[in-house]
């Protein structure tokens, strides 16, 4: 259950960071209600991902999906660019945190 708490608490980042693009767009307040009750959660769910995975492991991968999430939702819905350094990063990234967890 704590792996998927920690899955839970790196969406939460992402959605997170949307509404935070969103309220620098568009200056709507709703967003910035919206980042508080996102972030909320991700921090919520990290602590109880925490209960079992180490501290180390869990921030990082947390972390890393946050990172990676946001360049995803960057490049496919705010039109940011797409060049093979960062795919290439992205990539490095995302098989760090399989790594991580792997090993734990």
């Amino acid at each position: 259950m704590s792996w998927f708490f920690l899955f839970l608490a790196g969406c939460m980042e992402i959605l997170g960071v949307i509404a935070m693009k969103k309220l620098v767009l568009t200056k709507r307040k709703i967003y910035l209600l919206a980042i508080l009750v996102q972030f909320s959660l991700s921090f919520g769910f990290l602590s109880l991902a925490m209960r079992e995975i180490s501290m180390a492991t869990a921030y990082a991968i947390w972390a890393g999906i946050g990172a990676a999430g946001g360049v995803i939702v960057g490049v496919v819905f705010f039109k940011e660019s797409k060049s093979l350094m960062k795919l290439f990063f992205l990539a490095l990234i995302l098989a760090s945190s399989v790594g991580l967890k792997w090993i734990s």
